[in-house]
């Protein structure tokens, strides 16, 4: 009997009603002869409600004892869930992260599954029942709850796809698929009925918010089929695998946009690679992620680094770096902030030259100043101002014809292609 794993974000299960809709759902899929997991998070707005607790209680609390709180967020849910199988005659049970054998790596409010420990789920499989498992959360070496971070849910079940050699993982969300750009943004926007795990490991590093990147790195790894579709319709959602329908002529598949970046540019006397690992390390120390990095040596004026990172991350970035800069060499620390970062995606481009000229006039012809560029394979980013990431996101959609696509011929996409 083949097994599929189903995952329900917060706005899916936000009511009792809604809980009882997913079980009827799940039920349908039990009724063609599928062994059923069911993952889900906390109901609606509960981990808000949650944060809000914690921080009238402390600005610093403690991150183990925020893992705590959190935790119970899931706990409500599959509880809720369970009991709606039973009132619909089926049987169910629900387990929390660590009953359901998920061990994680030690590291409060961002923990990574190490493995999973299947062979209780497999036994309640086996009888019949439905297995209703918390997302976002497990248990580390020494017995602590542990929970994932930001998309953990998104994680949990694309690991226990991979653990119990799923047929296929389901995302369910308020949004029936994976768009070419944010359709609440970008007008023309429309579904792709499929994408490859890398352009949507691409586009999710990149800002678009339908799927976690540690989610899709999950399943790309282990092969697993995912699907993202809305709850609210039987419509078929967006298939996420390796062979995909390419689209005739499409480039570029999908269009991906961040607010909230800053660009740090760091001056410092000596041209040499230790002063790069010198600001790295120091950054890397205090757990910042850096994004573009852009180095300017030059005879005419000191060196310099450029690097772009998360605006939320500024107050760190900046007292880490003051801290050591006198040790380190450091001649200045110049800040820009309000910038956005707006990307273009497809395996496509690796093999098409001019996808860039065609960026980069797009852009000029809007009067969009660049401030930073990035590029891989399969994307090119860009740095903008904040106040012009829409306008850019739509010029770019309507350069490369986004909306209006024929389909192909079915072969393997993948970033090497």
């Amino acid at each position: 009997m083949k097994t599929i794993v189903m995952k329900f974000g917060g706005t899916s299960v936000a009511t009792p009603e809604k809980i009882i809709e997913v079980a009827k759902r799940a039920i349908r899929e039990k009724e063609q002869g599928k062994r059923v997991i069911i993952v889900v998070s906390a109901m609606g707005k509960t981990t808000d409600t949650l944060l809000g607790l914690a921080a009238a209680i402390s600005q610093e609390p403690s991150k183990r004892e925020m893992d705590m709180l959190l935790a119970t967020g899931e706990q409500v849910t599959i509880s809720l869930l369970a009991m709606a199988f039973k009132k619909l005659g089926y049987k169910a049970l629900s387990f929390t992260g660590w009953q359901a054998g998920i061990a994680t790596e030690s590291v409060p409010r961002n923990a990574r599954i190490e493995h999973i420990h299947t062979e209780r789920l497999e036994r309640v499989l086996e009888k019949g029942y439905f297995c209703v498992v918390a997302g976002f959360q497990g248990v580390d070496k020494m017995g602590n709850i542990t929970t994932l971070g930001r998309g953990g849910s998104d994680t949990t079940a694309v690991a226990l796809a991979a653990a119990l050699n799923a047929e296929k993982c389901e995302i369910y969300t308020d949004v029936n698929g994976v768009y070419t750009a944010d359709p609440r943004c970008v007008t023309g926007a429309r579904k792709l009925q499929q994408i490859s795990y890398d352009e949507m490991l691409e586009l999710a590093n990149l800002g678009a918010g339908v799927l976690h990147p540690r989610a899709v790195e999950f399943a790309k790894n282990n092969k697993v089929p995912l699907s993202v579709r809305a709850s609210y319709s039987d419509e078929p959602g967006t298939i996420i695998q390796e062979v995909i329908t390419v689209e005739k002529n499409l480039i570029v598949r999908g269009i991906a946009f961040e607010s909230g970046v800053a660009r740090v540019t760091v001056t410092y006397k000596k041209p040499f690679n230790g002063s790069l690992a010198n600001i790295f390390n120091t950054l890397a120390e205090n757990q910042i992620d850096v994004d573009i990095i852009v180095q300017s040596i030059s005879d005419e004026f000191p060196p310099s680094v450029s690097f772009s990172i998360s605006q939320d991350k500024l107050k760190e970035t900046r007292s880490a770096l003051t801290e050591v800069h006198e040790k380190m060499g450091f001649l200045s620390i110049n800040i820009e902030e309000n910038l956005a970062k707006v990307s273009i995606v497809g395996s496509g481009m690796v093999s098409n030259p001019g996808v860039a000229a065609r960026m980069f006039d797009s852009l000029r012809g809007e009067e969009i100043p660049v401030k930073m560029v990035s590029t891989s394979e399969i994307k090119i980013s860009v740095v903008v101002p904040q106040s012009n990431m829409e306008q850019a996101a739509n010029a770019l959609h309507k350069v490369y014809d986004l909306a209006e696509v024929q389909f192909s011929k079915e072969i393997v996409v993948s970033a090497t292609d």
